[in-house]
């Protein structure tokens, strides 16, 4: 039993919530994995984790080694990939966090599609609409829709994305249409508390970028949500053009303060700075992109512009 096996398999138990858990994952039994971690320990000379029959709990240091070892696995896995990526296709598990919202759209449909290209990749897909942090949470990369600000992450474009301002026809006639994005400071607002500035919306005043201070009753998080709350007479809405497009034409909603929309957000694909990137990241990235590419208009209401690749912007 060499020291990777141990390390790999705490990682498992921590990640997996429990023994039993990681049991089923890793095709063992409990007791074996048990056994593995106990013998980490003893290598270690340290307790990493408090056993109790309800919960398990991590030690301050099993805290610090569990992070220190997820990095190592990574770069092991990362090393390993880059070598076989001269061989053959890419392999391994890949970790990928999408807006909930938006995957079981076509964003959902261009992730399966790279699946179903590379049938060495085992997929472990999480939907959350927040965002999350792809080194502590040991993600590979994530797709997200919004303007980005994190300079530890590499972003490439996949393609435009139009939001708009929706309200129900009957709400705008009881509230009066905004005639300028001031307007909406006196107008009930469905806040999106994903969004970065939630208080603070965007337009396109005069060639100008104003943001214009929000606010309302109801505070949700995610944009599907704010589209029930608009669609429910609660106020009014900034959503994905795409999400509303039917409400739209159907007369539901109305769209608002077109003349002042600050044009299409984008969506990206972000992953950690790396020296070496693995050949299962890279292939999902050119796939993404050249899917967004092919298909970019049918997902974000408008033509895609070429991808590209650059640090966030901090």
């Amino acid at each position: 039993m060499d020291t990777f096996t141990r390390m790999r398999t705490f990682v498992e138990v921590v990640e997996a919530g429990g023994f039993s858990a990681a049991a089923r994952k890793l095709g063992r039994s409990k007791a074996l994995i048990s056994k593995y971690v106990k013998e980490l320990e003893d290598e270690l000379g340290a307790r990493l984790m408090n056993r109790t029959t309800r919960r398990l709990s991590l030690t301050e240091l099993g805290q610090a080694y569990f992070r220190d070892a997820g990095e190592i696995l990574q770069r092991v896995d990362d090393l390993q990939d880059m070598v076989r990526e001269r061989h053959g296709e890419p392999t391994g598990l890949l970790r990928v966090a999408a807006p909930r919202t938006f995957g079981d759209s076509m964003l959902g449909k261009a992730i399966m599609d790279f699946v179903a290209a590379n049938p060495a990749i085992r997929l472990d897909l999480r939907l959350d609409d927040r965002f999350v942090d792809l080194i502590d949470e040991g993600f590979d990369c994530a797709i997200r829709v919004s303007e980005l600000s994190d300079s530890s992450l590499i972003a490439r474009k996949l393609a435009d994305y139009r939001f708009a301002t929706v309200v129900r026809p009957d709400i705008a006639e009881l509230h009066g249409l905004p005639a300028t994005p001031d307007d909406l400071t006196r107008l009930p607002c469905i806040i999106d508390s994903n969004l970065r500035n939630r208080f603070n919306w965007r337009f396109l005043v005069d060639g100008v970028r104003q943001t214009v201070p929000v606010s309302g009753r109801v505070e949700v998080n995610s944009p599907s949500a704010v589209r029930l709350a608009v669609l429910a007479g609660l106020g009014f809405g900034s959503v994905p053009y795409k999400m509303v497009e039917d409400d739209i034409e159907a007369g539901r909603l109305k769209i608002v303060l077109s003349d002042f929309e600050l044009g299409a957000a984008n969506i990206y694909v972000v992953y950690p700075h790396r020296r070496h990137l693995s050949a299962k990241i890279r292939a999902f990235v050119d796939f993404m992109a050249d899917w967004f590419q092919k298909n970019g208009d049918e997902c974000s209401g408008g033509p895609t512009s070429p991808a590209e690749e650059a640090e966030e912007p901090g």
